[in-house]
């Protein structure tokens, strides 16, 4: 595999963000996007990263030794592939992500996963800061409805697509996950992407 090929961060794919008590969410063919990118990385050998929140609040689903924190099983790291365990949503704050990565050379990643206004966009905020090239992958992510700062609901299509925005062109570059197996197989990065999600 290429020297530069990207590292996959998949973001906290666990039991208890397929349960129905999440709420309403967007991109129900999320998860199928995103084990199709993994069997991809893993096809070609490249580096996979598996990140899941452990709750610091009793009676959270994800709170450990609870079913909610277990992974998903179709997602399920295998014995070599990295896993990291965070307590916050961005998955480098006092977990040695970064340390890692940079330790194998890794300059470029690729992030999918859940929620996108979350753990997803404050993941991809601190690597675009961080100096890593940074894609996010739109239809390998999802997010859940959400009442905003004014009090107007927004549907979890408008929460993902305004943590998109957020992310787009300064942090990160938004993806769709055909153009990221198209350049996995010819080990090129993408450029900037500008089409509508």
């Amino acid at each position: 595999m290429h020297a530069d090929t990207p590292a996959l961060i998949i973001i906290d794919m666990q039991q208890g963000m397929a349960s129905p008590t999440a709420g309403p969410r967007n991109n129900p063919a999320a998860e199928r996007q995103i084990a199709t990118l993994l069997q991809a990385w893993r096809t070609a050998g490249a580096t996979v990263v598996h990140v899941r929140h452990i709750s610091r609040t009793p009676g959270s689903p994800f709170w450990p030794g609870q079913p909610g924190v277990e992974f998903q099983t179709a997602l399920a790291p295998l014995p070599a592939e990295h896993v990291v365990e965070k307590n916050v949503p961005d998955a480098f704050i006092h977990t040695a992500l970064e340390r890692w990565l940079r330790v194998r050379g890794i300059r470029k990643l690729v992030i999918v996963g859940v929620s996108t206004n979350n753990s997803v966009e404050s993941s991809a905020r601190t690597a675009g800061n961080l100096g890593f090239d940074t894609q996010v992958v739109a239809d390998a992510c999802f997010a859940f409805a959400q009442v905003d700062y004014a009090g107007v609901p927004r549907s979890a299509d408008e929460v993902h697509a305004m943590a998109l925005a957020n992310l787009n062109g300064e942090y990160a570059v938004i993806v769709a996950s055909g153009q990221v197996l198209a350049s996995l197989a010819t080990s090129s990065f993408i450029p900037p992407l500008h089409a509508a999600l």
